[in-house]
């Protein structure tokens, strides 16, 4: 019996039999953005580097690739990056940049990364969980639907004065402490959407919290996926968020 050897197939084969990660080193520094040799990453892979002097450790600082020069890619943290030098090590983690998506995040607090901080455990793996690109393209403008139908906000005097239609996006402008926070709750308890999305980019620390437990309430929460980046926070984490 005689066979020829399919060098696309068997290439795709020995890839995904790697047990092992990408790894390079810092090679410079400017402001806040690195400069690493690593193999294999691409824009908007997810990177660790590792504290100088150990490269075990599981506590590295989390960055994402955002830029080519040379041979070497451009690299931002997610925090603060005290500890890494130009001997440190940094190892490819994500090829891309995804979240998880599913009804396990329905009631949760996560952040930037997609990871839980309202103190629940860990999300649950469902059937319905499903790994989705964070960075996507714009759909065609002729492809779009048209909005036709009302959305009933739960909210009298905007359903009857300034009605919101299904698929429509509206702004809320006004000044500190006349309440955006509190009728964005309200919305989020008494709409008809069977979900709600909201995320708190840029907000004060100190006010997320009072949101929500106070703004938005358990029953808000439960039909509710609340996502935080604080004002705190870098640019880039805001912009993941």
């Amino acid at each position: 019996m005689s066979w020829e050897l399919d060098e696309n197939s068997y290439q795709r084969r020995l890839e995904s039999a790697l047990l092992y990660h990408e790894a390079g080193r810092v090679t410079q520094s400017v402001g806040m953005v690195y400069e690493a040799y690593l193999p294999g990453a691409g824009i908007g892979s997810l990177c660790q580097i590792l504290p100088a002097g150990d490269p075990y450790s599981t506590h590295g600082v989390e960055a994402e690739v955002v830029g080519f020069r040379d041979r070497r890619v451009m690299l931002m943290p997610f925090g603060d990056a005290q500890g890494v030098s130009n001997h440190s090590l940094v190892v490819l983690k994500k090829k891309d940049s995804s979240v998880l998506v599913g009804e396990s995040l329905l009631g949760r607090v996560i952040d930037s990364r997609g990871e839980p901080m309202d103190g629940k455990g860990p999300i649950a793996l469902t059937g319905a969980s499903e790994e989705r690109p964070l960075y996507q393209k714009p759909s065609h403008p002729l492809e779009r639907t048209m909005i036709t139908q009302p959305l009933d906000l739960g909210i009298r005097s905007i359903n009857g004065l300034i009605t919101c239609g299904r698929g429509q996006r509206v702004g809320i402008m006004a000044g500190s402490g006349v309440g955006k926070s509190v009728l964005l709750g309200m919305m989020a308890r008494h709409t008809a959407a069977d979900v709600n999305v909201i995320a708190l980019i840029g907000e004060r620390g100190r006010e997320v919290r009072e949101f929500i437990e106070k703004d938005l309430g358990p029953e808000g929460l439960a039909r509710s996926v609340v996502i935080v980046a604080t004002s705190d926070q870098s640019p880039l984490l805001r912009m993941r968020g």
